[in-house]
């Protein structure tokens, strides 16, 4: 009798709504490994403050290597850009919506100098683009957490995949066109991690991995790998295929008052080489070397 697939997970409701997804997905019995990650244990910390990308998804990759649990599900913006050895990241299913969110008010009709709730460092260099004026506070918290805040801000702004998983109905609100803000790499994305020696695992979550969400992913990945950063600095990537074998992938990197912001944007086959090719315009000719040392 095969044993059922252990699957790690954080604890939120999103999280477990994310690996029962991939659990049903993999037409196979499973089970839910709750794991605890030291960004869930920090709620009050900035998410910058505490190393950016990878807070969300450490303990549960050890689970995977320590053989606690078979496959392990992240949101994909949570990873590293370097998967720890040991460790393959074998799928990215057909990836949701990648937009952006402003709960509270439409954008038009926030008043001068309106305070906004956000933790991402991308999303206040972008909309300071746009309003100059905003202001800023943190939010954390899972979704329905940082929802119940709402009300200490003007508005606030979030994924809108996460409100989409939990069929959360935000009220007033404006979903962000991609051309007015860039998302996280890796946004709207489950990323699925399994042991690099672990055949079977390889295998059956293979079956679920779409081809060109994967493709798209690894390009922006390839891009923040370049740049060497994550949440603690203001930068994004939105990666699209344009046919079967071609890619286009839009950039942005900018200081954290959106006063200096560089957009670059390329197309190419290979999605390793696309990302690496449009980091280096953004930093060797377009001032991101600059820029950079402002930010990091």
């Amino acid at each position: 009798m095969t044993k059922p697939i252990r699957i790690a997970s954080r604890r939120s409701q999103l999280a477990l709504w994310q690996a029962n997804t991939v659990g049903k997905m993999l037409n196979r019995e499973y089970e839910i490994i709750e794991i605890s990650t030291s960004g869930d244990d920090k709620k009050d910390t900035p998410i910058f403050e505490l190393g950016g990308v990878g807070v969300f998804a450490k303990e549960i990759q050890n689970a995977v290597l320590n053989n606690s649990a078979d496959i392990a599900v992240h949101s994909a913006k949570d990873l590293m850009t370097l998967t720890p050895s040991g460790l393959k990241l074998s799928s990215i299913p057909l990836r949701g919506d990648v937009r952006d969110i402003l709960i509270g008010s439409t954008f038009n009709d926030l008043p001068y100098g309106a305070k906004i709730g956000t933790g991402a460092q991308r999303r206040r260099a972008q909309l300071s683009i746009l309003r100059p004026d905003l202001q800023f506070g943190e939010l954390r918290g899972n979704i329905e957490k940082r929802i119940s805040k709402a009300k200490d801000f003007d508005a606030i702004v979030l994924a809108n995949v996460a409100l989409q998983r939990l069929s959360i109905e935000p009220g007033i609100s404006e979903i962000f066109d991609i051309d007015v803000m860039l998302p996280q790499v890796g946004q709207g994305a489950l990323a699925i991690e399994v042991r690099n020696d672990d055949n079977y695992a390889i295998d059956i979550t293979n079956e679920i991995n779409d081809y060109d969400s994967y493709r798209c992913v690894m390009a922006e990945r390839s891009f923040l790998r370049v740049l060497g950063g994550g949440c603690s600095i203001p930068c994004a990537a939105y990666c699209i295929p344009m046919d079967s074998n071609t890619l286009w992938l839009r950039a942005m990197l900018s200081d954290y008052n959106g006063r200096q912001s560089i957009f670059v944007e390329s197309t190419g086959g290979d999605p390793e080489q696309l990302g690496i090719n449009v980091a280096r315009e953004l930093l060797d000719n377009r001032g991101g070397a600059e820029l950079m040392e402002l930010v990091v």
